[in-house]
């Protein structure tokens, strides 16, 4: 189902919601001085939630209501996913920088052309292979980066014993998650209209992870108020500002071009890191992020040609 209003400009909406998306890892860092990484993620789904709840009640009630079985339980399949996505990659950030963490956690368009010949019957071209052997290069560098510094390369033992490699998995759990959103979310909205199926996913992965929360035992308040409001600066910018405008732009443009823009945001969080949290990328970490983009850049845009052309 297409939305109601194309009016607005894709371009400048997307452009804002990477510079939206780019604060994330700031806001969270900020949080983690208190609140538990799944506290965290709980918060910044209940928070959007919560701000959706009226515009999805009083303007799409009828809609909601007339969802099929399928689309309703493909929305809340997309939810678990989404909040497994935020759970991992989040905690990530506790083990690992935030250059490495979101630059793993970007794979994610490349797992959704890995993934799509499987699930969607779309093929793979040579240049989309080529794409995911350099991202994957590209991974392993960002995960030697991790582990290797001026004093030499950390033994076996104590790589697995390490942090930072603890980091890197999340973060590319946290992607393989978000591949499996992707997937699940464009299915749903070929017939769904963006708010009723935002408000399905962001609800359902909120309780999955205020569940998850709880059975960890982390407090879920007396928090500082500068905590809590780094954690509402979370739900309204990164979520509802930015995984909406993405969800949105996906209702006129290729999932594809999306995703070629989306690329913005691991160099956006970068410069933020290095502007506000002092955090240098090493070269490595800077060769391995390069190849990624360059791998999920060159996959991506075959893709887009290869759907144009048919």
């Amino acid at each position: 189902m297409q939305d109601r209003d194309s009016r607005l400009p894709i371009g400048a909406v997307l452009a804002f919601a990477i510079l939206a998306a780019a604060f994330s890892s700031i806001f969270i860092r900020f949080a983690q001085s208190e609140a538990s990484s799944l506290v965290i993620a709980a918060y910044r789904l209940a928070i959007a939630s919560l701000l959706l709840s009226p515009i999805l009640v009083f303007r799409y009630r009828g809609e909601v209501r007339a969802l099929s079985r399928s689309d309703s339980r493909l929305s809340l399949v997309a939810g678990l996913f989404l909040a497994l996505h935020l759970g991992t990659w989040i905690t990530s950030l506790e083990y690992t920088s935030v250059a490495s963490s979101v630059v793993l956690v970007q794979t994610t368009p490349l797992m959704v052309a890995a993934l799509s010949p499987l699930l969607l019957g779309e093929r793979i071209g040579r240049n989309l292979f080529m794409g995911l052997l350099i991202a994957t290069l590209g991974s392993l560098t960002v995960a030697i980066s991790d582990v290797c510094g001026e004093a030499g390369c950390m033994r076996l033992d104590e790589l697995l014993r390490g942090s930072a490699i603890r980091g890197d998995l999340l973060a590319l759990a946290g992607a393989a998650a978000g591949a499996g959103y992707v997937l699940v979310g464009r299915r749903v909205r070929r017939s769904v209209s963006l708010v009723p199926y935002i408000g399905i996913a962001y609800g359902a992965a909120a309780a999955v992870l205020i569940v998850a929360a709880l059975l960890t035992g982390a407090p879920l308040v007396g928090f500082e108020p500068s905590t809590y409001l780094w954690l509402v600066l979370l739900a309204v910018f990164p979520q509802l500002v930015a995984h909406t405008a993405y969800n949105w732009a996906l209702g006129y443009l290729a999932a594809a071009v999306v995703s070629l823009v989306l690329l913005a945001e691991p160099a956006a969080s970068s410069v933020l890191a290095l502007l506000i949290l002092d955090e240098t990328p090493t070269m490595l970490r800077l060769i391995g992020g390069s190849l990624i983009l360059i791998g999920i850049g060159l996959g991506t845009y075959r893709t887009n040609s290869d759907r144009s052309s048919t």
